[in-house]
This record gives structure tokens, sequence and C-alpha cells, in this order.
């Protein structure tokens, strides 16, 4: 009988051969969708910052250009084409290519951004929008992207994951300048009694738009303050007329707050007044005075002969009648006068043009408002009650008894500074700023 020999004991089942070769696939598996996610999740991201980058980029573009072409009848055209060249020049920046080849294959930034205007920052938006349209959005709502193991991991996720792409969205527009750096030494006084938070916006700390005013008077005049003061301000560390001139003419930077006190400077100081302003109308006969250094408004033009003043009757006059304003629209004697609406649609049609030559917004001057209760005479602090936009309407004379400063009031300019709390009451000084994007006036967006 032959011996019968057992096979020995493994260290597992037959059935169990291959177990290992099953757990390594799945571990593979496993390592390939945590690449797919890494590398494709970065990539993802990378582009969502650099799309947002340039969408930031092009909505603050269409907001400037709207601020400049406000009152034309294409703004809407012109600044959407504005905020699409921006989108199109971010897009051939280094770094961009891929969104420089979604733009080619989409047919143009127009094709795949979406510009639309509102009134209010909350919208509704719009193309081409109201007519009093002041915040422009920009969307990129589909920029797809090219998968190095998304297909992979879609077999995975089930099909969840969709296409790989992404979107995103911006707003921007005006918001009042707190703090604004950008103020002409020269100061008009308001009345405290009209807070304009208070009022409901019917008037402005006692002006209304439009409103023609004295913004500094001559020898002769009943100041506003008292003898020797011709609303003229001290800066600090100024050293007298050579620094008056240069920042009437706009090239010295004093931050303001509202609330401190302002100094004025007594006097006349009827060569620098004239010679600083009249840089703004391409006029130079002071010392420094130069077109480099202080170019000329867009727009220099002016009604002549000049407008005066009658200190007996203590109006402002054009050839002897009196000088009336309606909504910004003036006139003497039933004949129209140039004045600031002129000047916006000069401005903003050279604009649309491409003709302006010079600088925007030089005859703009972002004054103090004071309180100039209880003041009296020369030398005097005033407290600040905030700061206005008045339209400089035309040269300044270099006669003593003649330099006054005519201005009308202009609901908001161009500032500086920092951005205010609220686009709400954005009235005088104001920047250009992005805001966050709401799909109704209390869903924010997630792509902003």
């Amino acid at each position: 009988m032959s011996t019968r020999m057992q096979r020995p004991f493994g260290p597992a089942p037959r059935r169990q051969r291959g177990a290992v070769m099953v757990l390594i696939v799945i571990a593979l598996a496993s390592i390939l969708l945590m690449s797919a996610l890494a590398l494709d999740g970065g990539h993802m991201l990378l582009n969502k910052t650099r799309l947002q980058n340039a969408v930031d980029a092009a909505a603050l573009s269409g907001a400037k250009t709207l601020q400049q072409l406000a009152g034309s009848g294409n703004a809407s055209s012109l600044s959407r084409d504005a905020a699409l060249a921006t989108l199109t020049l971010n897009a051939d920046a280094n770094g961009n290519g891929e969104l420089a080849q979604a733009l080619a294959a989409a047919g143009g930034a127009g094709n795949m951004a979406v510009v639309e205007f509102a009134a209010s920052v909350y919208g509704p938006f719009s193309y081409p929008g109201p007519a009093d349209s002041r915040y422009v959005r920009v969307s990129v709502p589909d920029y797809p992207l090219a998968g190095f193991f998304w297909n992979f991991a879609q077999v995975f996720g089930g099909g969840q994951l969709g296409d790989k792409a992404v979107a995103a969205i911006a707003t921007a527009g005006p918001s009042p300048s707190a703090a604004p750096c950008k103020i002409e030494p020269i100061m008009v006084c308001g009345n405290p009694n009209d807070d304009p938070a208070e009022n409901g916006g019917t008037s402005y700390w006692g002006y209304g738009f439009g409103d023609l005013e004295v913004l500094k008077s001559a020898a002769g005049n009943a100041s506003v303050i008292g003898p020797g003061n011709f609303q003229l301000l001290r800066l600090d560390g100024a050293t007298g007329a050579n620094d008056l001139r240069t920042a009437l003419a706009g090239g010295i930077e004093k931050c303001n707050v509202v609330g401190d006190e302002v100094g004025t400077e007594p006097g006349n100081t009827v060569g620098p007044v004239a010679q600083g302003l009249n840089t703004r109308f391409g006029e130079y006969t002071g010392p420094g005075m130069n077109p480099t250094d202080y170019p000329p408004d867009w727009v220099t033009q002016f009604s002549q002969p000049r407008m005066t003043y009658n200190g007996t009757t203590s109006q402002v006059e054009y050839q002897g009648q009196p000088v009336v304003s309606n909504g910004g629209d003036l006139s003497a004697g039933g004949a129209p006068l140039y004045d600031l609406n002129d000047w916006l649609a000069d401005s903003a049609a050279c604009a649309a043009s491409g003709t302006c030559q010079g600088a925007h917004e030089r005859r703009m001057l972002n004054i103090v408002i004071g309180n100039c209760t209880g003041e009296s005479g020369g030398q005097v602090d005033v407290p600040v009650l905030d700061f206005g936009c008045f339209f400089l309407l035309q040269t300044v004379r270099q006669q003593g008894s003649e330099a006054q400063v005519f201005g009308q009031f202009i609901k908001e300019c161009e500032g500086d500074g920092v951005a205010g709390p609220t686009p709400a009451n954005d009235v005088g000084p104001v920047i250009i700023q992005l805001y966050k994007t709401y799909i109704t006036p209390s869903t924010p967006s997630t792509d902003s």
C-alpha cells in the first residue's frame, strides 16, 4: 500500500489567492482619484482666481467709463465696450493663456461675458439699463476648463461632478470718499441745520444741484465770515502765496475729516488764486505753472464776457442782467449761458469720440463745507461739516475787486481717499470701488 502524502497548509486558502492584487488595484484607483481631485481642483481654483481678478478689473473699468460719460446717449454701450476691452487685456496678460483661448473660442469677450447696468448697487441689472445707471455688473457664467483626470473622477463620482468650469461676477460703482485728500484750499459755508441725512436728501447743507455760488469773494464784497476773510484755507505747512498757487492748481494734497477744524487764510491773495485756478482752463501765467504738471480740463469753454458780481445787490450778473439757475441751466435776461450741463454734455461727447485732451474733471473743485456759525473775520478755525463738488464756471480775474470765484454745486465728482461705508449717501467726492454682488437685495452671490 502506497503512502499518501498530505498537502502542506499554506498561509491562506486557495480561494483567497489574488486578493492582494485586488487591494492594489483599489489603492491605485483611490490614488488616481485623489490625484484627479488635487490636480484638477487646484487648476480650477487657480483659474477661478484669475478669472475673478479679470472680471473685477472689467467692472471697475466699466464703472469708471460710465462715470465719465454720464448724461450721454451711448454711455451704456461705450461703458460695456470698456469693460469687455479690459477683460480682453487681462486675458492677454502673462499666465492667462487659458482665458485668452476661451475668449477666442467663444468668438470674443462679448460672447462670454455679460455686462449690465443699474441705478442701485442691489439692482435690478440689465442692458442698456436705466438712464440714471451708475453701477456696472460684469459676469462670466461659464468658463470651461481642460480636464486632466476629470473624466476619471466623473466615473467614480457617478456622473455627479459635471463639466469642469468656473464662473465669476463683480459689481462696481461710486462710493462716498471718506477723508478725501484731493481738496482745494477754498471753503464755502453750509447750514448746520440742513443735514442731508435728516432732510431726505432734498438739499445738501443748504445747497441744491446747479446752485450758482460765489466760492471766493473779492475786495469790497461783504464777506460771509467777516472782514479780511476771503474763504481761503491755510494748509498745514504752507509758507505763503506759492503754496496757495500750487494747491489751487492741484499740486498739494491735504486729507480732511468731517468734524475736524480747518484754518482759514486771511487776505485776498489775488495773483496766486487766479494763476492757480486758471491752469484748469489752459492759462499759465504764474511761477511754476505748466501744462505738464497741471493739464487743462477736457473742456475749457466758458461764457464771454465773464460773469461779474454786483456788490450792491449781492447778485451775479452777466452784461448787467442777473444770472438765474434752473436745474443747472444758467441764463441772464432769457439768454442761455455756458454752464454745468453744457460742460457735462461736452465732456461726455469728447470722451465718447476719443478726442479729449487734458485731464478729466479739472474744472471740478472738491471743497470743504464748513460751519461758519459765530465766526467773524481774519484767521479763524472752522469745523468741517462735509465736502462738496463745485464746477468752476470761468477763469478768475487777477484784479482785487473782480477776483471772485464762481461755481455751481454738483451732486458728486471724482475724489480720492478711502471708500465710505455705504453707497446710499453718495454726495460729494466719490471713488469707484467694488461691491459685494447681490442676486436679490438680500441674497449675496456666491461667485463674487
